[in-house]
Order: structure tokens, then C-alpha cells, then sequence
């Protein structure tokens, strides 16, 4: 594979970075903890410069980019930990609804695109991290659906226009498109540890409305997920990137015993390690991204991502805090919002082991 970004992943990058440099600091990170994690301002700003639709087709208002350019603007988002829903309602809603969507889907997606609603997918629930079987039910009558059960950290579901639900269909997977204003559904608010808006969802014989096929229901959902373990990996890789690069302006100018302490070779080692451990995040994601954007069979590295992102997140955030001493664990500063953004994407959708262990029955098959 060719390593070089693409003209438009460079483009969008930039364009992307200079939007939040002018509006994420750490002062609104702190303002906008206390106000549900959602960055209106930004998420206009993101739609009114073409980023949001930038990976749809022409046909819905984008500019028919894919899953190289998406990551891009991934990795840019998680290096300034913004609170935007660009993962859920973008890549995985709005890209599926255009996908896989009927004509009515396709134009929820093209105003998706615009800004105009957010949207979200219910990909987690309890202690199913990678399973291909959802424990929702859903069942017909005629042509109508109803789904049946409970789904966790839905992001962004307080918002969220429509929810895209996997269900089991006579133990056959399919995705569904939900109304979460339907009487039907229930919302309750989760304590996150970045304080992410995300909430458990419970449907109660909630009408639906069904994404693509039956028949197609396996590939839906495995494109789902795919997109989302690498979409994660990518704000992991920019929120590890960024934190990195914090803790080494940190070494350079925090002395001890009359010495930057970024000399000291214990400390020197510690960095040495969490810079070794993004490289391997930079490239699995990259490998990860180009198969998909490429068409070509990429679960196992998708997992080998997600894998890196969650070892990494965790070693690389934990350096970060000893590295950085008392003020590591000081919520007021800077390096809290990215202790607990890598938390966050260390064990969403999965931890480390559940997908080594994904991988494994992957090589085995």
C-alpha cells in the first residue's frame, strides 16, 4: 500500500485543523463540560466550510470522498478533543442512510450533512462489544417493524434525529432506522468518564424502519462496525498525538534538580516508548483505512487498529499523567480532557482484549 495522504486528506486536514484552532481551547473544553459535551459552534462552522459532507456522494450535497479522508478529519478532531458527533452522525449515520438507505434514508443523510440533524447508531450493548448476534429482537407485521430491547452509550441520542439499531431477525442480523421521540423509547442519561453525552436506549415494541435488506443485514452491520472501531482508532490516534506533544513541551521547560527533567533518562524512555506506540496506531490505522477505502476485505485490521488504539491509549495516557506529576491529575488542566478522552476510546466498542480475541476467531476461521 502507498503511505502518502492524498491531495484531499492534506487539504481537509488543514482546513479541519484551522477550524478548531480558532475555536476549541482549553477553556471552552472546560465551559463545555458543564454543557452536555456538544459544540455547537464548531459542528456549524465544520458543516458551513463543507466538512461534514465532504465523504457523501455528489448526489447528496458531498464531494464523493471516503474513508481516507474521513479519517483525516478524525485525527484532527481528536487532537483537539472536540465534542462534536462527526463519528456517529457522519461516518456511521449519514454514511450507512447514503450506502444502504432508500430514497427517503439517502436525504436524511444529505441533511445530516448539512448540519441540520445529527444522527446516531446504536452499536453497544451490555458486555457484547464484538458479537455479530445483537440481543435486540426485531420482529414484523406485514411490512412494519418493531424492535424490542436495550442498547448502551448511544452517543449524541439526546439529538439525535434517528438512531440506526442492529436487531435480530429469527437469529439473523439486520439494521434498523428508529425515531427516538417515539413514546416507545426511553433515555436515560450515562456517566461517561470524558462526560461524553451518551445514554442508554431502551425500545418497548418501538416501530422501525428497516436499513437495506434482511438478506443484506449482515453487511450493514459488519460496515457499521468497521467504520466505527477505525473511526475511534483515528480520534484515538489524534488525541495520543496531541497529549504526546504536550507532555514533551512539558519536559522542556519543567526542571528539576537545576535540569529539564526531559533530560533525565528515565523520563526520555517514557516518551521514547508512547512515541513508538503512536507510530504503530498511525500505521494500523492507515492500513486499516486505505483496505476499506479500497473495498478490500479488512476486519482483521480493523481489529489490529482498534487492538493499538486501546493498548496505546492506555499506556500513552498513563505517561502522560506520571509524566506530567501533580498537575496530571489536576482537572482544571489540559491534560485531564486528554487523560480521559483515551479512557474513552480505549474502551469504547471494546477494549484491548475483546478484540484480540475477535482477531483470533478471525485467523481461526
Amino acid at each position: 500500500m502507498d503511505f502518502t495522504p492524498t491531495e484531499a486528506q492534506t487539504d481537509l486536514a488543514r482546513l479541519t485543523g484551522e477550524i478548531c484552532a480558532k475555536l476549541v481551547t482549553a477553556d471552552r473544553l472546560r465551559e463545555l463540560d458543564t454543557q452536555g459535551r456538544y459544540d455547537e459552534q464548531l459542528w456549524k462552522s465544520l458543516a458551513e466550510t463543507g466538512v461534514l459532507a465532504a465523504a457523501l456522494p455528489e448526489d447528496l450535497g458531498g464531494s464523493d470522498f471516503g474513508t481516507l479522508e474521513q479519517s483525516a478529519i478524525l485525527r484532527e478532531l481528536g487532537r483537539v478533543v472536540a465534542a462534536v458527533p462527526y463519528l456517529s452522525s457522519i461516518v456511521l449515520g449519514a454514511g450507512a442512510l447514503a450506502r444502504f438507505g432508500d430514497a427517503e434514508q439517502r436525504q436524511l443523510a444529505a441533511r445530516a450533512g448539512t448540519g441540520e440533524v445529527v444522527l446516531t447508531a446504536a452499536l453497544a450493548e451490555e458486555l457484547r462489544a464484538t458479537t455479530d448476534a445483537p440481543a435486540i429482537v426485531a420482529e414484523s407485521a406485514g411490512d412494519a417493524w418493531t424492535l424490542t430491547g436495550s442498547a448502551t452509550t448511544v452517543p449524541y441520542a439526546d439529538r439525535a434525529e434517528r438512531i440506526l439499531v442492529p436487531a435480530s431477525v429469527s437469529g439473523r442480523p439486520a439494521v434498523f432506522v428508529v425515531d427516538p421521540e417515539h413514546a416507545s423509547v426511553t433515555r436515560t442519561a450515562q456517566q461517561v468518564v470524558d462526560l461524553s453525552p451518551e445514554f442508554a436506549v431502551e425500545f418497548a415494541a418501538t416501530p422501525a424502519t428497516l436499513l437495506g435488506t434482511v438478506e443484506s443485514g449482515a453487511d450493514v452491520l459488519t460496515w457499521l462496525r468497521e467504520h466505527a472501531w477505525l473511526g475511534l482508532s483515528a480520534l484515538q490516534l489524534g488525541t495520543l498525538e496531541r497529549a504526546l506533544e504536550i507532555t514533551a513541551e512539558h519536559t522542556r521547560t519543567r526542571e528539576q534538580f537545576g535540569k529539564a527533567i526531559g533530560s533525565f533518562q528515565s523520563v526520555a524512555q517514557r516518551l521514547a516508548d508512547a512515541y513508538i506506540d503512536i507510530g504503530g496506531l498511525r500505521l494500523t490505522v492507515t492500513q486499516a483505512a486505505w483496505r476499506l477505502s479500497e473495498g478490500l476485505p479488512a476486519t482483521e485490521s480493523v481489529h489490529i487498529a482498534k487492538f493499538w488504539a486501546a493498548d496505546a491509549g492506555h499506556k500513552v495516557a498513563h505517561t502522560v499523567v506520571h509524566v506530567h506529576g501533580g498537575l496530571g491529575i489536576d482537572r482544571d488542566h489540559i491534560t485531564h480532557n486528554y487523560f480521559t478522552a483515551a479512557k474513552h476510546n480505549e474502551f469504547a466498542l471494546g477494549g484491548a482484549t475483546p478484540h484480540l480475541l475477535a482477531l483470533g476467531a478471525e485467523l481461526a476461521s
